[in-house]
């Protein structure tokens, strides 16, 4: 077998603690900024020092960045171990700007504090490893541009088929909808089943007809719905 380019080699699959690309992440972002004219991509810091920080690629240049990111020789970025999805809620954020006031006839600048409002989105996040240059994980990211009728992103199985059932469990899950996904549909609720359990403002129904026996914290909402009933 032969040796990793630097001559530490580690199994993706037994190794997925440990991080070893053979390239920065910065030298990657600039290789592809290279070989995909256009692509908007920017680096996400990681808080952990274990840990490399990881790539946002917007949803108009995944399909081409993957593409590169999997055929270029020196990456060779082949398997995908797993997809995960983040819920981010709307938030209000206060941050610092500089502004301009006429006082007394004269303009200065202050500093000011200004309260900005961020709409909630849908985050698909995948971990990327090369099996053949034994090198990874890169982390690429891809933002939906809502969490209503805008949380689209493309799909990356026809990049990477191991993304097919990963990305169905992020659909079921989070309602992510991944555009050209081969078979698109739940994954482990039933199809019927309303909303997405992994949403940060998801709300359990008040008793779950399909239990036959409700005990626990489902026998409680069971005996409060029917007093609910008793007294409307």
């Amino acid at each position: 077998m032969a040796a990793a380019p630097t001559g530490r080699v580690l199994n993706p699959l037994t190794s997925l603690r440990s991080s070893f690309l053979v390239e920065s992440v910065a030298q990657i972002k600039k290789r592809i900024e290279i070989a995909v004219s256009g692509a908007q991509i920017s680096i996400v810091p990681n808080g952990s020092a274990a840990n490399p920080p990881s790539l946002r690629v917007k949803r108009a240049d995944a399909l081409a960045v993957c593409r590169f990111l999997r055929e270029d020789p020196q990456l060779q970025f082949d398997y995908v171990s797993n997809v995960t999805g983040v819920d981010w809620l709307d938030s209000v954020v206060r941050e610092k700007v500089r502004v301009l006031w006429v006082v007394e006839g004269v303009e200065r600048e202050y500093e000011d504090e200004m309260e900005i409002k961020r709409p909630g989105r849908l985050e698909a996040i995948y971990h990327l490893y090369s099996m053949a240059l034994k090198q990874g994980p890169l982390v690429l990211r891809m933002r939906t541009e809502n969490r209503g009728d805008r949380a689209h992103l493309p799909s990356l199985t026809p990049i990477w088929r191991g993304c097919e059932l990963q990305e169905r469990e992020a659909y079921d899950l989070f309602g992510i909808i991944f555009d050209g996904h081969p078979d698109l549909r739940r994954l482990l609720m039933w199809e019927g089943f309303k909303d997405h359990p992994m949403r940060k403002d998801y709300v359990e129904p008040d008793d779950y007809e399909y239990e036959p026996t409700p005990h626990d914290t489902v026998l409680e909402r069971a005996r409060a719905r029917e007093l609910k009933r008793g007294r409307s």
